[in-house]
């Protein structure tokens, strides 16, 4: 069994229990709340008996192995590197820091206690993704590479009315690009590594985060169009276009109906359906690398997470995108 603490009690926890629940090595043995209220409300709906409201004191606790981060991206990096100090395997919910900076603190801080530090990006370890990896091939040279992720935020109606919640205030090193355009990044930096040359364009709220934006990402002969928004919706297909053919995909972010359309008319369906729900996938490899001792993964390994984060950060700095975490030593 692999003991997990949870630190943040949102959806996003909720669906990775539920999703971990399907493992036989996975355990819940912790909530972390900065309310004693409301972590003993998550943790009852859980089933579980241990609350913490001090990081510091869960990481020294000997009731956890591992924890999964889903607080506010700003606080990512310090809370990953209490925990790593302390023994603790980091499963750190993308984007896994505010900047390359902070990545570095942390890949340094996993090194020297000789944990694993993971980034929870789930579309690069989903099925589809690997049959998309798998099936590349097929379509020939690569030229271009599109992804769209657009999703009007449930927030965003509050930020209309007047109200700053946490996704749309760059405290907590949040906006569109972080939070859904990663969506569309990662699975290219997986796919292609990193870009010769990067073109950012974004939409921005006058609460200093980013609505929607786009990335024009150049490589040695293709290009990679990105486009992302929390303020608006999109149902546009992602797709990968080579002269042989396109892989046509339905939803970046977790990829259910994936397709060939190759230059004849055929089709080749390439997808099937899912076993489990979509966060399993990533807390299966977490679980996998801790039981055999490997401390990184080789597809969300720390070379794709920096890269990411250097190609965030690119593109923040195009925009004009400061948060106050790039400011902080």
């Amino acid at each position: 069994m692999i003991r997990f603490g949870i630190v943040g009690t949102n959806w996003i926890t909720d669906e990775l229990i539920r999703s971990a629940s399907n493992l036989a090595d996975f355990q819940l043995s912790a909530v972390y709340s900065r309310t004693e209220e409301k972590g003993k409300e998550f943790a009852e709906k859980h089933g579980v008996d241990i609350v913490f409201t001090s990081i510091e004191e869960m990481a020294k606790s000997e009731v956890v192995d591992a924890v999964y981060i889903a607080s506010p991206n700003s606080l990512h990096a310090e809370q990953a590197i209490i925990f790593m100090e302390n023994g603790k395997h980091v499963l750190c919910e993308k984007p896994i820091a505010s900047n390359p900076a902070e990545l570095a603190r942390m890949l340094e801080a996993a090194k020297k206690n000789n944990v694993l530090l993971m980034e929870a990006l789930k579309t690069t370890l989903l099925p589809n993704f690997i049959s998309i990896q798998e099936n590349i091939h097929k379509i020939g040279k690569v030229r271009r590479y599109f992804a769209s992720f657009c999703k009007y935020s449930s927030r965003y109606d509050a930020y209309r009315e007047g109200t700053v919640l946490n996704t749309f205030n760059p405290k907590f090193s949040n906006g569109s690009l972080m939070d859904l355009g990663i969506y569309c990044l990662y699975p290219l930096v997986v796919l292609f590594g990193e870009p010769k040359n990067i073109i950012a364009n974004a939409v921005m709220l006058d609460s200093g985060v980013d609505g929607g934006g786009s990335l024009i990402l150049q490589y040695d002969d293709f290009e990679a169009v990105l486009m992302h928004s929390k303020i608006i919706d999109s149902h546009l297909h992602s797709e990968i276009q080579g002269e042989e053919g396109s892989i046509i995909i339905d939803e970046i972010s977790t990829p259910e109906q994936v397709e060939i359309r190759y230059r004849n008319g055929e089709i080749e369906k390439i997808s099937e359906p899912s076993k489990f729900p979509s966060m399993f996938y990533e807390v299966e490899e977490f679980i996998g690398l801790i039981k055999s001792e490997t401390y990184e993964s080789q597809v969300n390994s720390h070379k794709n997470s920096m890269i990411a984060a250097r190609i965030l950060a690119e593109a923040r700095k195009q925009i004009g995108l400061v948060y106050p975490a790039d400011l902080s030593k």
